[in-house]
């Protein structure tokens, strides 16, 4: 899922005229007019990041690399924060390394946005399953190892609305969650099946939990937004004890190491996610092809994966 940046006033009410005439253009595909209005608009308001953005979208639209590349650094210089992703934009460009493109809060900004119809848009609009996938992987990962699919303590990590909570609350004793996104958060507090619920990143919220405190360590979709898995498995490994599970889905391509997708999201190779696992004592049980979810109608490849700690 990808989502365009939520229109944010200049402040200045002939600034946003010349946006939203500069849009107008944009969707006739006039980038000529669109770049020359919104340009007149920076002078109007130059400490306007939305506008910053939009400029340099569309320069790169029609383009103009090192200009959109100077636009979108413009944009993070006047948002530091980078809610709208303008690091994204510049790594899509091949001017900044795809492993630090994406801020935390580019995430927020997203699904704080995105919170009260994210259920409806995934489950309807992408036919997402992601948390069903990972809940019949780990049945069946139990299975195979002899234990019980029971868990006394799952952390959900990137808990988004819920959904994963919901899923496996039959199969745990506690759940406690954490997502980037208050709004998120709040949406997921209605549903009654957390212990406890954080806004946080993951691995602050990981390093405030005790060696082997957690028998499940849930992660639905939500490496698409982590370039480097290696930190956060080592946390994973940490919270774990011997013989206790992590579940995830990450996003594949073809290719090794790790890739920003065109949805502006990650996609990790197979063997840089088995370098992670290994890297944090973690050995997979399950490995398997996932198609978490569709869009434009074709399945997105990626991996379901179940792993020990070892």
């Amino acid at each position: 899922m990808t989502l365009p940046p939520a229109f944010r006033s200049s402040g200045d009410l002939l600034a946003d005229r010349r946006y939203d005439y500069a849009m107008a253009a944009k969707a006739d595909g006039d980038w000529v007019a669109a770049a020359d209005l919104l340009t007149q608009a920076l002078e109007i308001a130059p400490r306007w990041a939305a506008g910053w953005f939009a400029l340099g979208e569309t320069e790169q639209a029609r383009g103009a690399t090192e200009t959109a590349a100077a636009a979108f650094r413009q944009a993070i210089a006047c948002d530091p924060g980078d809610a709208l992703g303008a690091g994204l934009m510049l790594a899509r460009l091949g001017v900044r390394p795809v492993g630090n493109a994406m801020s935390a809060g580019y995430v927020t900004a997203l699904y704080d946005d995105y919170a009260p119809r994210f259920e409806r848009s995934l489950r309807e609009g992408l036919t997402y399953r992601g948390p069903e996938m990972l809940r019949d992987a780990v049945v069946r990962a139990c299975a195979a190892i002899g234990r019980s699919p029971h868990f006394d303590r799952m952390l959900d990590l990137g808990c988004g609305t819920g959904l994963a909570g919901e899923v496996f609350g039959a199969f745990c004793g506690q759940i406690d969650g954490v997502d980037l996104s208050a709004r998120m958060v709040e949406q997921a507090r209605r549903k009654g099946v957390y212990r406890s619920l954080s806004v946080d990143d993951l691995r602050s919220f990981l390093a405030e939990r005790l060696d082997a405190s957690a028998d499940l360590v849930m992660a639905a979709d939500v490496f698409i937004y982590c370039a480097d898995l290696a930190p956060i498995m080592r946390d994973i490994g940490r919270v774990l004890p011997r013989g206790g599970l992590s579940a995830f889905t990450v996003e594949t391509h073809d290719g090794d190491g790790v890739i920003l997708g065109e949805a502006l999201r990650y996609a990790h190779g197979a063997a840089a996610v088995h370098a992670a696992l290994a890297e944090s004592g973690l050995v997979p049980l399950i490995f398997e092809p996932a198609a978490i979810r569709q869009e434009a109608g074709r399945p997105v490849p990626g991996w379901a994966v179940v792993a020990a700690k070892a």
